[in-house]
């Protein structure tokens, strides 16, 4: 009882931290590309002296883990650009709802991959499509939609990533999550470095933006979620989960004051509920044998 209380906490202060990042994000005035980087820069060297101190030994590699392994973190970074571009064009409270049609993309992928897909699961998937349907309604009816569509879709397209990213790492069940992470970022320093502009060492640059991103929301986010994931029953993981995007919701009502008019509050709690339904197995016969889809950012 004691290791479930500790994970119901460690799952909670895991998705407030997530719940904060979009802000930190646009905080820190960088193009999206260098703060993609200095993330995975930072939260490398974070993870690294974590998973020394834990002296947990690293898991041995094969060239097809190693390639799934690189393949999830090239997914993963570009998860994290496509969704940090929606937060600069569309609200980050209205990019996390959106972001949050990933368990969908899991269903859709898995039912490409050959796992059945239930009535109650394409349920579910219609009512999510309906509150996309109703978000897009909200913009479209008032005439200047071009760049809010493009923050939809670009945060359509993060969940689509990361969903990738999740079913990449279902075949990486010999490696530790942190081992797995570890090398994901260290994917992403390689990806971005060409494209990373040089720092400027001055009191303007926003070094303590940086550091935050890189420690604390992704080698102390990742730690405490994995510890939560391995202490906690599915159902409880995934209800928790729904933390994250009401914290999104609410950061960036008090750091930025945007807030969800009435139309676009109707369809994001139709994605919100839909997600729920799904991740939870409401309607379902039989319980879930899979592991639900956890809101990392």
């Amino acid at each position: 009882m004691r290791e479930v209380q500790q994970g119901v906490w460690q799952m909670c202060l895991a998705m407030l931290i997530s719940g904060s990042i979009g802000a930190f994000v646009l905080l820190s005035g960088l193009p999206v590309t260098d703060v993609v980087f200095w993330r995975c820069l930072i939260g490398a060297i974070a993870l690294f002296i974590f998973i020394r101190l834990s002296k947990q030994p690293f898991s041995p590699l094969t060239r097809v883990t190693l390639a799934l392994a690189v393949l999830g973190g090239v997914a993963l970074v570009v998860n994290w650009l496509l969704l940090f571009a929606a937060f600069e064009r569309i609200s980050i409270g209205l990019s996390t709802v959106v972001y949050n049609t990933q368990p969908f993309m899991l269903v859709l992928m898995g039912m490409l991959l050959g796992e059945r897909v239930s009535l109650v699961k394409w349920g579910w998937l219609a009512l999510a499509f309906a509150g996309v349907v109703i978000l897009l309604s909200s913009e479209l009816t008032q005439g200047h939609a071009a760049g809010w569509l493009t923050g939809i879709a670009l945060a359509l397209g993060a969940a689509f990533f990361y969903a990738l990213t999740a079913i990449i790492t279902r075949q990486l069940k010999s490696l530790a999550p942190q081992h797995i992470a570890f090398i994901q970022v260290l994917t992403g320093i390689v990806m971005l470095l060409p494209l990373a502009h040089r720092p400027v060492f001055s009191t303007d640059f926003p070094w303590a933006i940086l550091l935050t991103l890189g420690i604390v929301h992704t080698g102390i986010m990742y730690q405490l979620l994995y510890s939560a994931i391995q202490k906690l029953p599915m159902p409880i993981t995934g209800s928790l989960s729904f933390i994250y995007p009401v914290i999104a919701l609410i950061v960036d009502n008090l750091v930025f004051g945007h807030s969800l008019n009435a139309t676009q509050f109707a369809g994001g709690l139709l994605i919100l509920f839909a997600a729920a339904g799904n991740n939870l197995g409401w309607g379902e016969k039989k319980p879930r044998a899979s592991g639900v889809g956890i809101k990392q950012v």
